[in-house]
């Protein structure tokens, strides 16, 4: 008979089995870029002592994606916290602004989409509730992919949109904000404990196009954690069992990210007056009219092409975040 340790052991065993092999192909990620670093200074060399004017090109071309390469290197080792190379769960959310500030909510899911395809990121949809007349109210995802929360998590906090609103008559600039709420999703190793006196379920009937299950079962859960008042809720699985997991999963992240925060050390010393500490100002602006600039207000780093931005093209904030991150 197995010892009750065994399969906590086997995880274990498994997850330092990766981690050995991210800390190898990072180190076999390192010598290659020294490489090709040597190889780019012995052509430049080359080309001056041959005065051969004819490899300039390739030199340029090399030198540029060596550059990016270095980068790109210096990004991954910035992504050396405790859940930055887990799944992420990511829940957006409508503002102040009405209908324009659905319309934005949505307007990000999409840009977040457009991300994930460019990453070859998963992902799912947890909880989506539409706007009354356009874009949504609010939605949950599950990114998978490695170093999702790591990249993402510097997506959190207000995002602030400027532009002619399309649901205004007199053509006004309005000015509508959403929230981004970034949680990492947890390990078998990284699993905390929830007192069951601490958490009141609900289940309702599910809403949506259609389905099986929509608006004939009560399949869609709430769970409430009473001593914050932290609510999360699932209902797009196909079972309420399923609902429950996922939304117990989801509350788990919320409560590590929260106590982290807080600078807690045990989930049992938050309590509801934590529950919204870090809100504050927006983090970045994209300025449709009148004119087109995107501006991380925590880095400086600002971009003219707000389509490419808002088509997923969010990568220079990502890392100039990361960057500025470990610095302060």
């Amino acid at each position: 008979m197995q010892e009750p340790n065994f399969w906590e052991n086997l995880n274990r065993a498994q997850e330092l089995s990766q981690e050995a092999k991210g800390l190898k192909d990072r180190l076999n990620n390192f010598n290659n870029t020294v490489d090709r670093l040597e190889d780019l200074e012995l052509l430049v060399d080359m080309s001056l002592d041959e005065e051969d004017e004819s490899s300039i090109s390739e030199i340029k071309k090399e030198a540029a994606e060596l550059e990016k390469a270095i980068d790109n290197f210096r990004v991954q080792i910035l992504l050396s916290g405790e859940y930055d190379k887990n799944n992420a769960i990511v829940s957006l959310h409508a503002g102040a602004g009405g209908t324009d500030a659905q319309d934005w909510t949505q307007m990000l899911l999409r840009m977040y989409s457009r991300w994930c395809e460019r990453r070859g990121y998963k992902l799912e949809t947890l909880e989506l509730l539409p706007g009354d007349e356009a874009g949504i109210k609010s939605v949950s995802l599950k990114i998978i992919g490695e170093f999702a929360y790591g990249y993402l998590k510097a997506e959190k906090g207000i995002h602030r949109l400027v532009r002619i609103s399309p649901f205004n008559a007199n053509g006004k600039r309005q000015t509508s904000f959403a929230s981004v709420e970034v949680l990492p999703e947890l390990t078998e190793n990284q699993d905390i404990n929830i007192r069951p006196e601490d958490i009141k379920v609900d289940t309702y009937r599910s809403g949506g196009a259609g389905g099986q299950h929509v608006n004939k079962t009560d399949s869609a859960v709430r769970i409430t954690h009473i001593p914050t008042g932290i609510v999360v809720q699932c209902q797009n699985e196909r079972s309420q069992f399923q609902n429950r997991d996922t939304a117990m999963s989801m509350l788990k992240s919320k409560l590590v990210e929260l106590k982290e925060r807080a600078h807690k050390e045990k989930i049992e010393d938050l309590t509801g007056d934590l529950k919204d500490i870090g809100w504050g100002s927006q983090i970045r602006s994209y300025v449709f009219q009148p004119y087109t600039m995107v501006k991380d207000h925590r880095t400086g780093v600002e971009s003219g092409n707000v389509d490419a931005v808002i088509d997923g093209e969010i990568d220079i904030f990502i890392k100039e975040y990361l960057k500025w991150s470990k610095n302060n």
